[in-house]
C-alpha cells in the first residue's frame, strides 16, 4: 500500500521528541518534508531524521510538496495560519494545541476543514493516556454513581528547560504564544475534563496571573505562568483547575474525580496510575501506565490516531470541533481573570 506524504510545519522540541519520532515509527507514513522559519533548525531535524527536503517557508512547502497530511507544531500565533493554508492545498491536519489564539480563527479553521473535505485534528494527547481511558469507562458505567466534584493540576517548572530556543523561549512571549501556563498546560487539563466528564462546562471564574517567570533581563515576562479556576458543568458539577509554570523539582499531572459513591485519583502515585477509592473504605489500584513528562517521553499514540483516520476515512474524534469547544473554555478563564467575574459559556 502506498504510503502517506506527511509534512511537519515547526521544527521544535515537540517535534524532535515526539512527531518526527513518531511518524518515522509509523510503517505508513512517509516523512516528506519539514519546514521551520529558522532553517538550521529544519535542517537539524532533517538530518537527524533522515528528511530529504528541508523549508523555511511553509507556503512554498506545501505548493512544491503537496503533502497529503501536515503536522503543524509551530509558535501558538501560527496555528491557524499554518492550518488553514495545509487544509486549502489539500492536507489533512493534526495541529498542536492550544487550536489558535483567538476563537475566529478557530472556527475559520473548522470551516476551511469542513470546506475543503478535509480532517482536522487537535493534539490533546491526554485522551490517549490509559488511566484516562479506564476512568472514562468507569464514569460512564455508572458505578461511582454521579460525578459531584473534581480538581486537575499541571504544573512543572516552565518551558525554558524544554523548548528548543530556551532560554528566552518564544512560550514567553505574548507576540508569539497570546497565553502562557494557561494556554499550554491548562488546555489539556480542559479537554482531559471534557473527555472523562462527557459534558460541556457552562461557567467559569479564574485567576490567571504572573508570579514569577522572567526574561533574561529580569523583567516579567509578558504572559501568565499560572492560573487556578473555577468550572462548572452542564449537570451542575463544579471543580478547580491549575495550571503553572512555577513548580520547581517535579511535575505534577494529577486528576482526582469525586462521585457519589468513591473517588478516582489519576497520576498522583508513582505507581499506580489509577486508584480508586470506594465510599465503604475499600479501594482498587491499577497499575496501568505512566504519564509523559518533558523529560520523559513516550508514544503519544496521537499521530498514530491521525494517519488510521486518514487511512480509515474515519473523522477524528479530537476534531477541530472539539479543539473549539475546549478553547471556548480557555478564552472564558481569561475574561474571567480581566473582569473579575463569573463567565457563561455558550456553545
Amino acid at each position: 500500500m502506498k504510503k502517506l506524504k506527511l509534512a511537519i510545519i515547526g521544527c521544535g522540541s515537540i517535534t524532535r521528541h515526539r512527531h518526527a519520532p513518531e511518524a518515522k515509527q509509523n510503517p505508513d507514513v512517509d516523512l516528506v518534508a519539514v519546514c521551520d522559519r529558522n532553517f538550521d533548525r529544519a535542517k537539524a531535524i532533517a538530518e537527524k531524521f533522515k528528511v530529504e527536503n528541508v523549508y523555511d517557508d511553509y507556503e512554498k512547502m506545501l505548493r512544491e510538496i503537496k503533502p497529503d497530511a501536515v503536522v503543524v507544531a509551530t509558535p501558538n500565533y501560527l496555528h491557524a495560519d499554518a492550518t488553514i493554508k495545509a487544509l486549502k492545498e489539500g492536507a489533512h491536519v493534526l495541529c498542536e494545541k492550544p487550536m489558535a489564539t483567538k476563537e475566529d480563527e478557530c472556527r475559520m479553521m473548522v470551516e476551511t476543514a469542513k470546506e475543503m473535505g478535509k480532517f482536522l485534528m487537535i493534539a490533546h494527547n491526554q485522551r490517549f493516556n490509559e488511566a484516562h481511558k479506564k476512568a472514562k469507562e468507569v464514569i460512564q458505567s455508572g458505578e461511582l454513581g454521579k460525578v459531584l466534584s473534581f480538581k486537575t493540576t499541571f504544573g512543572h517548572g516552565g518551558p525554558e528547560s524544554w523548548s528548543s530556543d530556551k532560554p528566552d523561549t518564544w512560550f514567553f512571549h505574548k507576540e508569539a504564544a497570546s497565553f502562557g501556563a494557561m494556554g499550554d498546560l491548562g488546555v489539556h487539563k480542559i479537554d482531559l475534563m471534557r473527555f472523562l466528564l462527557g459534558e460541556e462546562f457552562v461557567e467559569a471564574a479564574a485567576f490567571v496571573t504572573t508570579l514569577s517567570k522572567k526574561y533574561p533581563n529580569g523583567q516579567p515576562i509578558d504572559v501568565d505562568d499560572n492560573a487556578v479556576c473555577i468550572l462548572k458543568t452542564q449537570s451542575g458539577a463544579i471543580g478547580t483547575l491549575t495550571a503553572s509554570w512555577t513548580y520547581p523539582g517535579s511535575e505534577d499531572n494529577s486528576t482526582v474525580i469525586y462521585c457519589e459513591k468513591g473517588s478516582i485519583t489519576l497520576y498522583a502515585d508513582p505507581k499506580f496510575s489509577m486508584i480508586i477509592r470506594y465510599a465503604n473504605g475499600q479501594k482498587a489500584y491499577f497499575e496501568l501506565d505512566t504519564m509523559q513528562t518533558n523529560e520523559r517521553q513516550t508514544k503519544s499514540g496521537v499521530l498514530d490516531e491521525f494517519i488510521d483516520c486518514i487511512l480509515t476515512n474515519t473523522p477524528p474524534k479530537i476534531s477541530g470541533e472539539e479543539g473549539l469547544k475546549t478553547m471556548k473554555v480557555v478564552f472564558a478563564c481569561f475574561e474571567s481573570a480581566k473582569t473579575g467575574r463569573i463567565v457563561r459559556i455558550d456553545y
